[in-house]
């Protein structure tokens, strides 16, 4: 794309959230909401400090060199003794990241200063600046205690820009902080490779320096090597083990040498892209270029390996982190630049002795490096380090990638079950063993299931605007309600697509609680709130706020054993539907919780709101109330067989940002005549409303083969639909789909064909009928 200037045609910018950052001389660090950062300094160094959402206070305590309070070294005078990182400290413990943080740079915080930034009304991008009179470290902290569900008051991120005097030199990147005490720390300097030596157990951080660089890995068991047989990772075998023979981008958990060895498993993944399936490059791929004699990882590969007694080869099967490569539909190999950002990682465990190998790719003749080598880092840890599975997640693209977490109820449903998924950042269920997910369905068709729903998004919406907000942002009329009422709504764009869907809570006069299913929600509220010049705060409170989802014909005789609520507040038999109330366990004195009559199952059921720190009391006194009554935990697997039974649309599938909520089925949650008011996407609803073009429908499929999200629904050779979700359904003994389908063929009784394959080799025939396929008038989540 280009652009017309003054002086001529030019390139348009190339938009890159989060990546390149403004200069060598410029750092970004996230300080999450009641945690706090460490960083080094030096003199004339510029702290630029970002308040993130608003109306969370910071707190900056220096450190001289030699880690002794020093209150003077940003020229103002201090104000307080870390309280602020002192209560973080205390909330850890002694084993805690923080705690590790301040050992590592050896500060102790025992007559420690601290100045104290931001005031309480202070709104959302304020910013201060701090310039470093001399060498130090500072810890910069975003202190705040445990939310109740009764309050809006969650600590939340801050975002630090580190302008440095001096910029940093090539090789002397910022680097991620060491995991533990490294027993090797190495430097692959950009177009080279160093092999390294590891022991059973030890872990491998191999990590991008600055970002979009690849580096092939490769190993040797080194039992092995000491009888003369050279058997390396190998990834055709690893694919053909792990069920997964047809090549494409990813990691695999263990990869195996060609004996069917394993050698190393997979950690920790803060990128999630990287190809794992091609050579690394070689002489020839450059020479068929034109770029003869051009360096490469093979032979850099084989220079390094020498020293083992390794054969050289022409070309080495390498795991190729951080490549974004892959086969199109033609199944041709293409490449792009990588996804990676500055100091992404990847972390494996070693399973035997080994010799491993890594290379900083020195592919500068296309994107693969984003044209540009660079370096990569190495670090090997002793087997000692305590490293948890996860992968990287980010909330925005120029969001600092946050690893997997565990929700508070972590630890109660992993005793369990060690079948997990990663959603929205966090690791969910998907079954429970010696049950699945058949098992679980019917316990919550016939009896009652808890499950873990804490990844939902959460964010308190308060301020004398917060009704004038919501009102314009959801198509519900939120004027309507009451505190203690729910409403399920969308939001939507100014075209009518979808946002998110999601639920509105009104907690007071000028207090709402919006729950979704994505980070962006809020991120739109926020922005909403700035352009209309509001005066309300949207701030994050999905980690101060975790809930269990207790649903199926027994969930109220189970709830109404150990759920306290005060006078003023229904208790569970009064508690109607798209209500809440704010009670306790047990008694007046018990862990305090929130409770909506509201879920995803299609059954009557209810969820349970509390903070992380209290989640194991929750789960355990909702446990010992529901057991006896042949209550089970439910998983992922299960809950979508039950929502799609229940029609109950979820994103990515019945809905994106291209779907209308009509499109999607949720047409009633769209009153174009009740409410009068503007909201925003409502014109070109009124339109969409008027010209439909799709409408979500139930099939029912003959046979036993299911229906599979993406298949695509055909009357003869035309196709007229797509299926958005499938399955197999236990209670009423079909096969069962949603489909978004042309309003010229959505009338039930339509005669339509799913197709397999290419889509013409094979057909499943099927007809067009309502939904919900399961209870269509809601009267058992009603009752």
């Amino acid at each position: 794309m280009v652009q017309s200037t003054s002086s001529g045609m030019e390139r348009a910018r190339v938009l890159r959230p989060g990546l390149p950052l403004p200069g060598p001389d410029m750092e970004r660090h996230c300080v999450p909401g009641g945690g706090s950062i460490v960083v080094t300094i030096n003199g004339d160094d510029r702290l630029r400090i970002i308040n993130v959402e608003g109306e969370q206070r910071c707190e900056v305590t220096p450190f001289a060199e030699a880690g002794s309070p020093d209150p003077g070294m940003f020229g103002r005078a201090p104000d307080g003794a870390a309280e602020g990182i002192k209560s973080i400290l205390a909330r850890e413990g002694a084993e805690g990241p923080t705690a590790s943080r301040l050992v590592r740079h050896g500060i102790d915080i025992t007559g420690a200063k601290s100045i104290s930034l931001f005031s309480p009304d202070s709104r959302p991008g304020d910013a201060e600046t701090l310039v470093s009179a001399g060498r130090g470290t500072v810890i910069v902290a975003a202190p705040g205690g445990p939310m109740r569900v009764d309050e809006q008051n969650p600590p939340t991120e801050l975002t630090v820009y580190i302008q440095r005097a001096e910029p940093v030199q090539p090789g002397q990147e910022h680097l991620p902080e060491p995991l533990a005490e490294p027993r090797l720390d190495i430097r692959v300097d950009r177009r080279t490779a160093k092999a390294f030596e590891v022991k059973a157990g030890e872990f491998i951080q191999v990590i991008d320096v600055a970002g979009r660089q690849c580096s092939d890995f490769q190993a040797f068991d080194v039992s092995k090597l000491e009888k003369g047989i050279e058997r390396c990772l190998d990834v055709t075998t690893t694919r053909t083990l792990m069920g997964h023979g047809y090549p494409g981008p990813g990691l695999h958990a263990k990869y195996y040498d060609q004996d069917f060895k394993p050698l190393v498993e997979m950690i920790q993944d803060s990128c999630t892209r990287h190809d794992a399936f091609g050579l690394a490059c070689a002489a020839k791929y450059y020479e068929d270029a034109g770029y003869f004699g051009h360096i490469n990882c093979s032979d850099n590969f084989n220079n390094q390996l020498a020293q083992h007694s390794i054969a050289p080869r022409r070309g080495w099967m390498a795991m190729n982190f951080f490549y974004n490569t892959g086969i199109d539909d033609n199944n041709q190999f293409y490449l792009d630049e990588p996804w990676s950002r500055p100091g992404d990682y990847v972390l494996m465990q070693a399973l035997t002795d080994l010799v491993g190998i890594s290379s900083a790719c020195p592919d500068d003749i296309s994107s693969a490096n984003n044209w540009d080598p660079t370096d990569i880092h190495v670090r090997v840890y002793p087997a000692s380090l305590s490293a948890k599975r996860s992968i990287g997640f980010r909330k925005r693209p120029d969001s600092e990638v946050e690893m997997t977490k565990e929700t508070g109820f972590h630890a109660r449903t992993s005793k369990l079950t060690r079948n997990f998924v990663e959603y929205n950042g966090y690791w969910l269920a998907s079954d429970y063993t010696n049950l699945g997910a058949i098992d679980e369905y019917w316990a919550c068709r016939e009896k009652a299931v808890v499950l873990d729903l804490s990844p939902l998004r959460k964010f308190e919406v308060v301020g004398p605007d917060a009704e004038t907000l919501m009102q314009r942002c959801v198509t519900r009329n939120v004027r309507r309600l009451a505190p203690g009422d729910v409403v399920y709504t969308a939001m939507c764009y100014n075209t009518g697509t979808m946002v998110d869907d999601g639920t509105v809570f009104r907690l007071g006069e000028d207090n709402f609680r919006w729950i979704g299913g994505n980070d962006y929600g809020g991120e739109w509220l926020r922005k909403q709130a700035h352009e209309m010049g509001l005066d309300v705060r949207v701030r994050s409170s999905t980690d101060q706020l975790h809930n269990i989802a207790v649903q199926g014909p027994l969930s109220r005789s189970i709830l109404r054993k150990i759920i306290w609520t005060p006078p003023a507040q229904p208790n569970m038999d009064e508690l109607d539907w798209f209500k809440f109330s704010i009670g306790r366990i047990g008694d007046f004195d018990g862990v305090p919780v929130m409770v909506s009559r509201t879920g995803y199952s299609g059954e009557l059921g209810y969820e349970v709101f509390c903070h992380p720190d209290d989640a194991p009391a929750v789960w355990d006194a909702v446990w010992e109330a529901g057991e006896p009554e042949g209550m089970v935990p439910l998983g992922l697997d299960a809950l979508d067989m039950l929502r799609i039974e229940s029609g109950l649309i979820f994103a990515g599938y019945e809905f994106d940002d291209q779907t209308d909520p009509f499109e999607a089925g949720i047409g009633f949650t769209v009153p174009l005549k009740s409410k009068q008011e503007d909201f925003i996407g409502r014109e070109a609803l009124v339109k969409r409303k008027e010209n439909p073009q799709r409408k979500l429908v139930g099939l029912e499929l003959i046979g036993s083969e299911q229906a599979q999200h993406g298949d695509c629904v055909h009357v003869g050779r035309h196709q007229v639909g797509v299926v958005t979700s499938g399955m197999r359904s236990p209670v009423l003994a079909k096969n069962i789909a949603l489909c978004r389908m042309a309003v010229e063929y959505a009338e039930p009784g339509t005669e339509v064909e799913v197709g397999k394959l290419d889509g013409h080799q094979k057909r499943l025939p099927a007809t067009v009928v309502a939904f919900p396929h399961y209870d269509p008038k809601k009267e058992r989540p009603r009752s």
